[in-house]
């Protein structure tokens, strides 16, 4: 089966957004065995969408296009696509029905009404996350085209939840994805460690990096569901074995949740002080479901003041090492955790840019510490090469803080003790760098 890929929307032709929504798909067809030989980007123009699409059905059996699905004037792809396979739009009551309730007492404005209109014939794709449902649309026989939505968190479910399905049927497979995440390893390192790993055909394993971290998804490929499980297990161990103790979970949501899980288990409770995070720590948790049994307070103690008058920080320590300190980390984290009753502290301090920084502490330079009742541990986060922003910088922070209480929990090896009590920690020796 050959297949071709066709992204809709002018602003992918700009660089206003980039087009991830092209890689998705395709390794979705890969894992299927089906050969993409072409992707096209068009504009919102419905007679260049127009030529693009009998063009791609002239030399491929299976069209998917994404994008251009929405209610507004310029969402053009799904009348575009009626009018070449000769199906006209007609009311979908199943789409109608989803999108009434997703709008539940809000009102609805009548250019919504379109988005439950499908070509006649069309298989719909419900929409889990938004408004515009997706469908596989016959054309001839055996070939369709498929409607995709543009946004990614759309896009990605829909995936999973439909076309892998829809595919499946048509090729005879089951496709099975175990997602094996990590923090503190790069695409590049990682790569290294499994290369023998990653020569496989079916299943396979292959590195991608995402913000600040790194994932390894293992595909297999298989009549049933259960075969194909069985395929894949036995390379999602070799790759977790070989990857170690940065393996923070197999499909598993994000560092965050598995944090929340281990606190739980244990019956834990977390308090966090954060400088220059400026309280993305604390949302990242409280993100979370079930997060109020084991997170107690969230301090942003962004001035010096501050951290004297509700962490104890003491005055002349500021004085003589800075508020981005190792000192200043560690009597934040214990100063969280005693003050406010915790079992775990956090402190975060550091400078994220762009500007403030100095050579002796550059911009980047973070201290994250934890606390608990027999010790200290700091970590540092130390700028690496090219600057990659502050957003990149406070996020990689509070990771780093996550990732410390993971280890903390599994009972992993953290960095050396930084002090016994926050009273000796002017006399400590700064550790190496993370």
């Amino acid at each position: 089966m050959k297949a071709e890929i066709i992204s809709v929307g002018t602003e992918l032709l700009l660089g206003h957004t980039v087009n991830t929504d092209a890689a998705h798909v395709a390794r979705e067809l890969a894992a299927f065995g089906i050969d993409l030989e072409h992707v096209q980007t068009v504009g919102d123009n419905a007679a260049r969408l127009e030529a693009a699409l009998r063009e791609a059905l002239a030399r491929s059996s299976l069209v998917i296009c994404t994008g251009g699905l929405g209610p507004t004037e310029d969402d053009l792809t799904k009348e575009t696509v009626a009018r070449v396979a000769g199906r006209p739009l007609m009311e979908d009551a199943e789409s109608l029905a989803r999108l009434r309730e997703y709008f539940g007492t809000r009102p609805m404005g009548e250019n919504q009404f379109k988005q439950a209109l499908l070509p006649r014939g069309a298989e719909a794709f419900p929409n889990s996350v938004g408004t515009a449902p997706g469908c596989a649309v016959p054309v001839a026989e055996d070939k369709f085209v498929l409607l995709l939505p543009g946004p990614p968190s759309e896009l990605l479910p829909m995936l999973e939840q439909s076309v892998r399905p829809f595919l499946g049927r048509r090729t005879g497979a089951v496709i099975v994805s175990a997602m094996i995440r990590t923090f503190g390893i790069g695409e590049g390192a990682a790569a290294e460690r499994i290369r023998d790993l990653m020569q496989g055909g079916n299943p396979t394993a292959a590195t991608y990096a995402t913000e600040g971290e790194m994932f390894v998804r293992v595909t297999a490929k298989a009549a049933d569901e259960a075969a194909a499980q069985a395929l894949a297990a036995p390379l999602v161990r070799a790759v977790c074995e070989r990857l170690g103790d940065v393996v923070y979970g197999v499909d598993v949501p994000s560092l965050e949740a598995v944090v929340v899980r281990g606190l739980a288990a244990v019956g834990l409770h977390l308090v966090t002080a954060e400088s220059c995070t400026g309280g993305l720590l604390a949302k990242r948790i409280t993100d979370q479901p079930g997060s109020s049994a084991v997170f107690e307070t969230g301090l942003v103690t962004y001035a010096n003041a501050s951290k004297v008058r509700l962490l104890g920080v003491p005055e002349d320590m500021l004085a003589a090492h800075g508020a981005v300190s190792p000192q200043t980390a560690a009597f934040m984290a214990e100063g969280a955790r005693l003050r406010q009753g915790g079992d775990l502290g956090l402190g975060i301090t550091g400078i994220a840019g762009p500007d403030g920084g100095t050579p002796e502490k550059p911009v980047g330079l973070v201290y994250i510490a934890l606390s608990a009742p027999d010790g200290v541990w700091l970590r540092v986060m130390r700028p690496q090469g090219r600057y990659l922003g502050r957003s990149w910088t406070r996020r990689r922070a509070a990771s780093h803080a996550l990732d410390l209480v993971r280890r903390r929990l599994a009972g992993l090896p953290l960095e050396a003790a930084y002090a016994k009590d926050a009273a000796s920690v002017d006399d400590e020796p700064i550790p190496p760098a993370f």
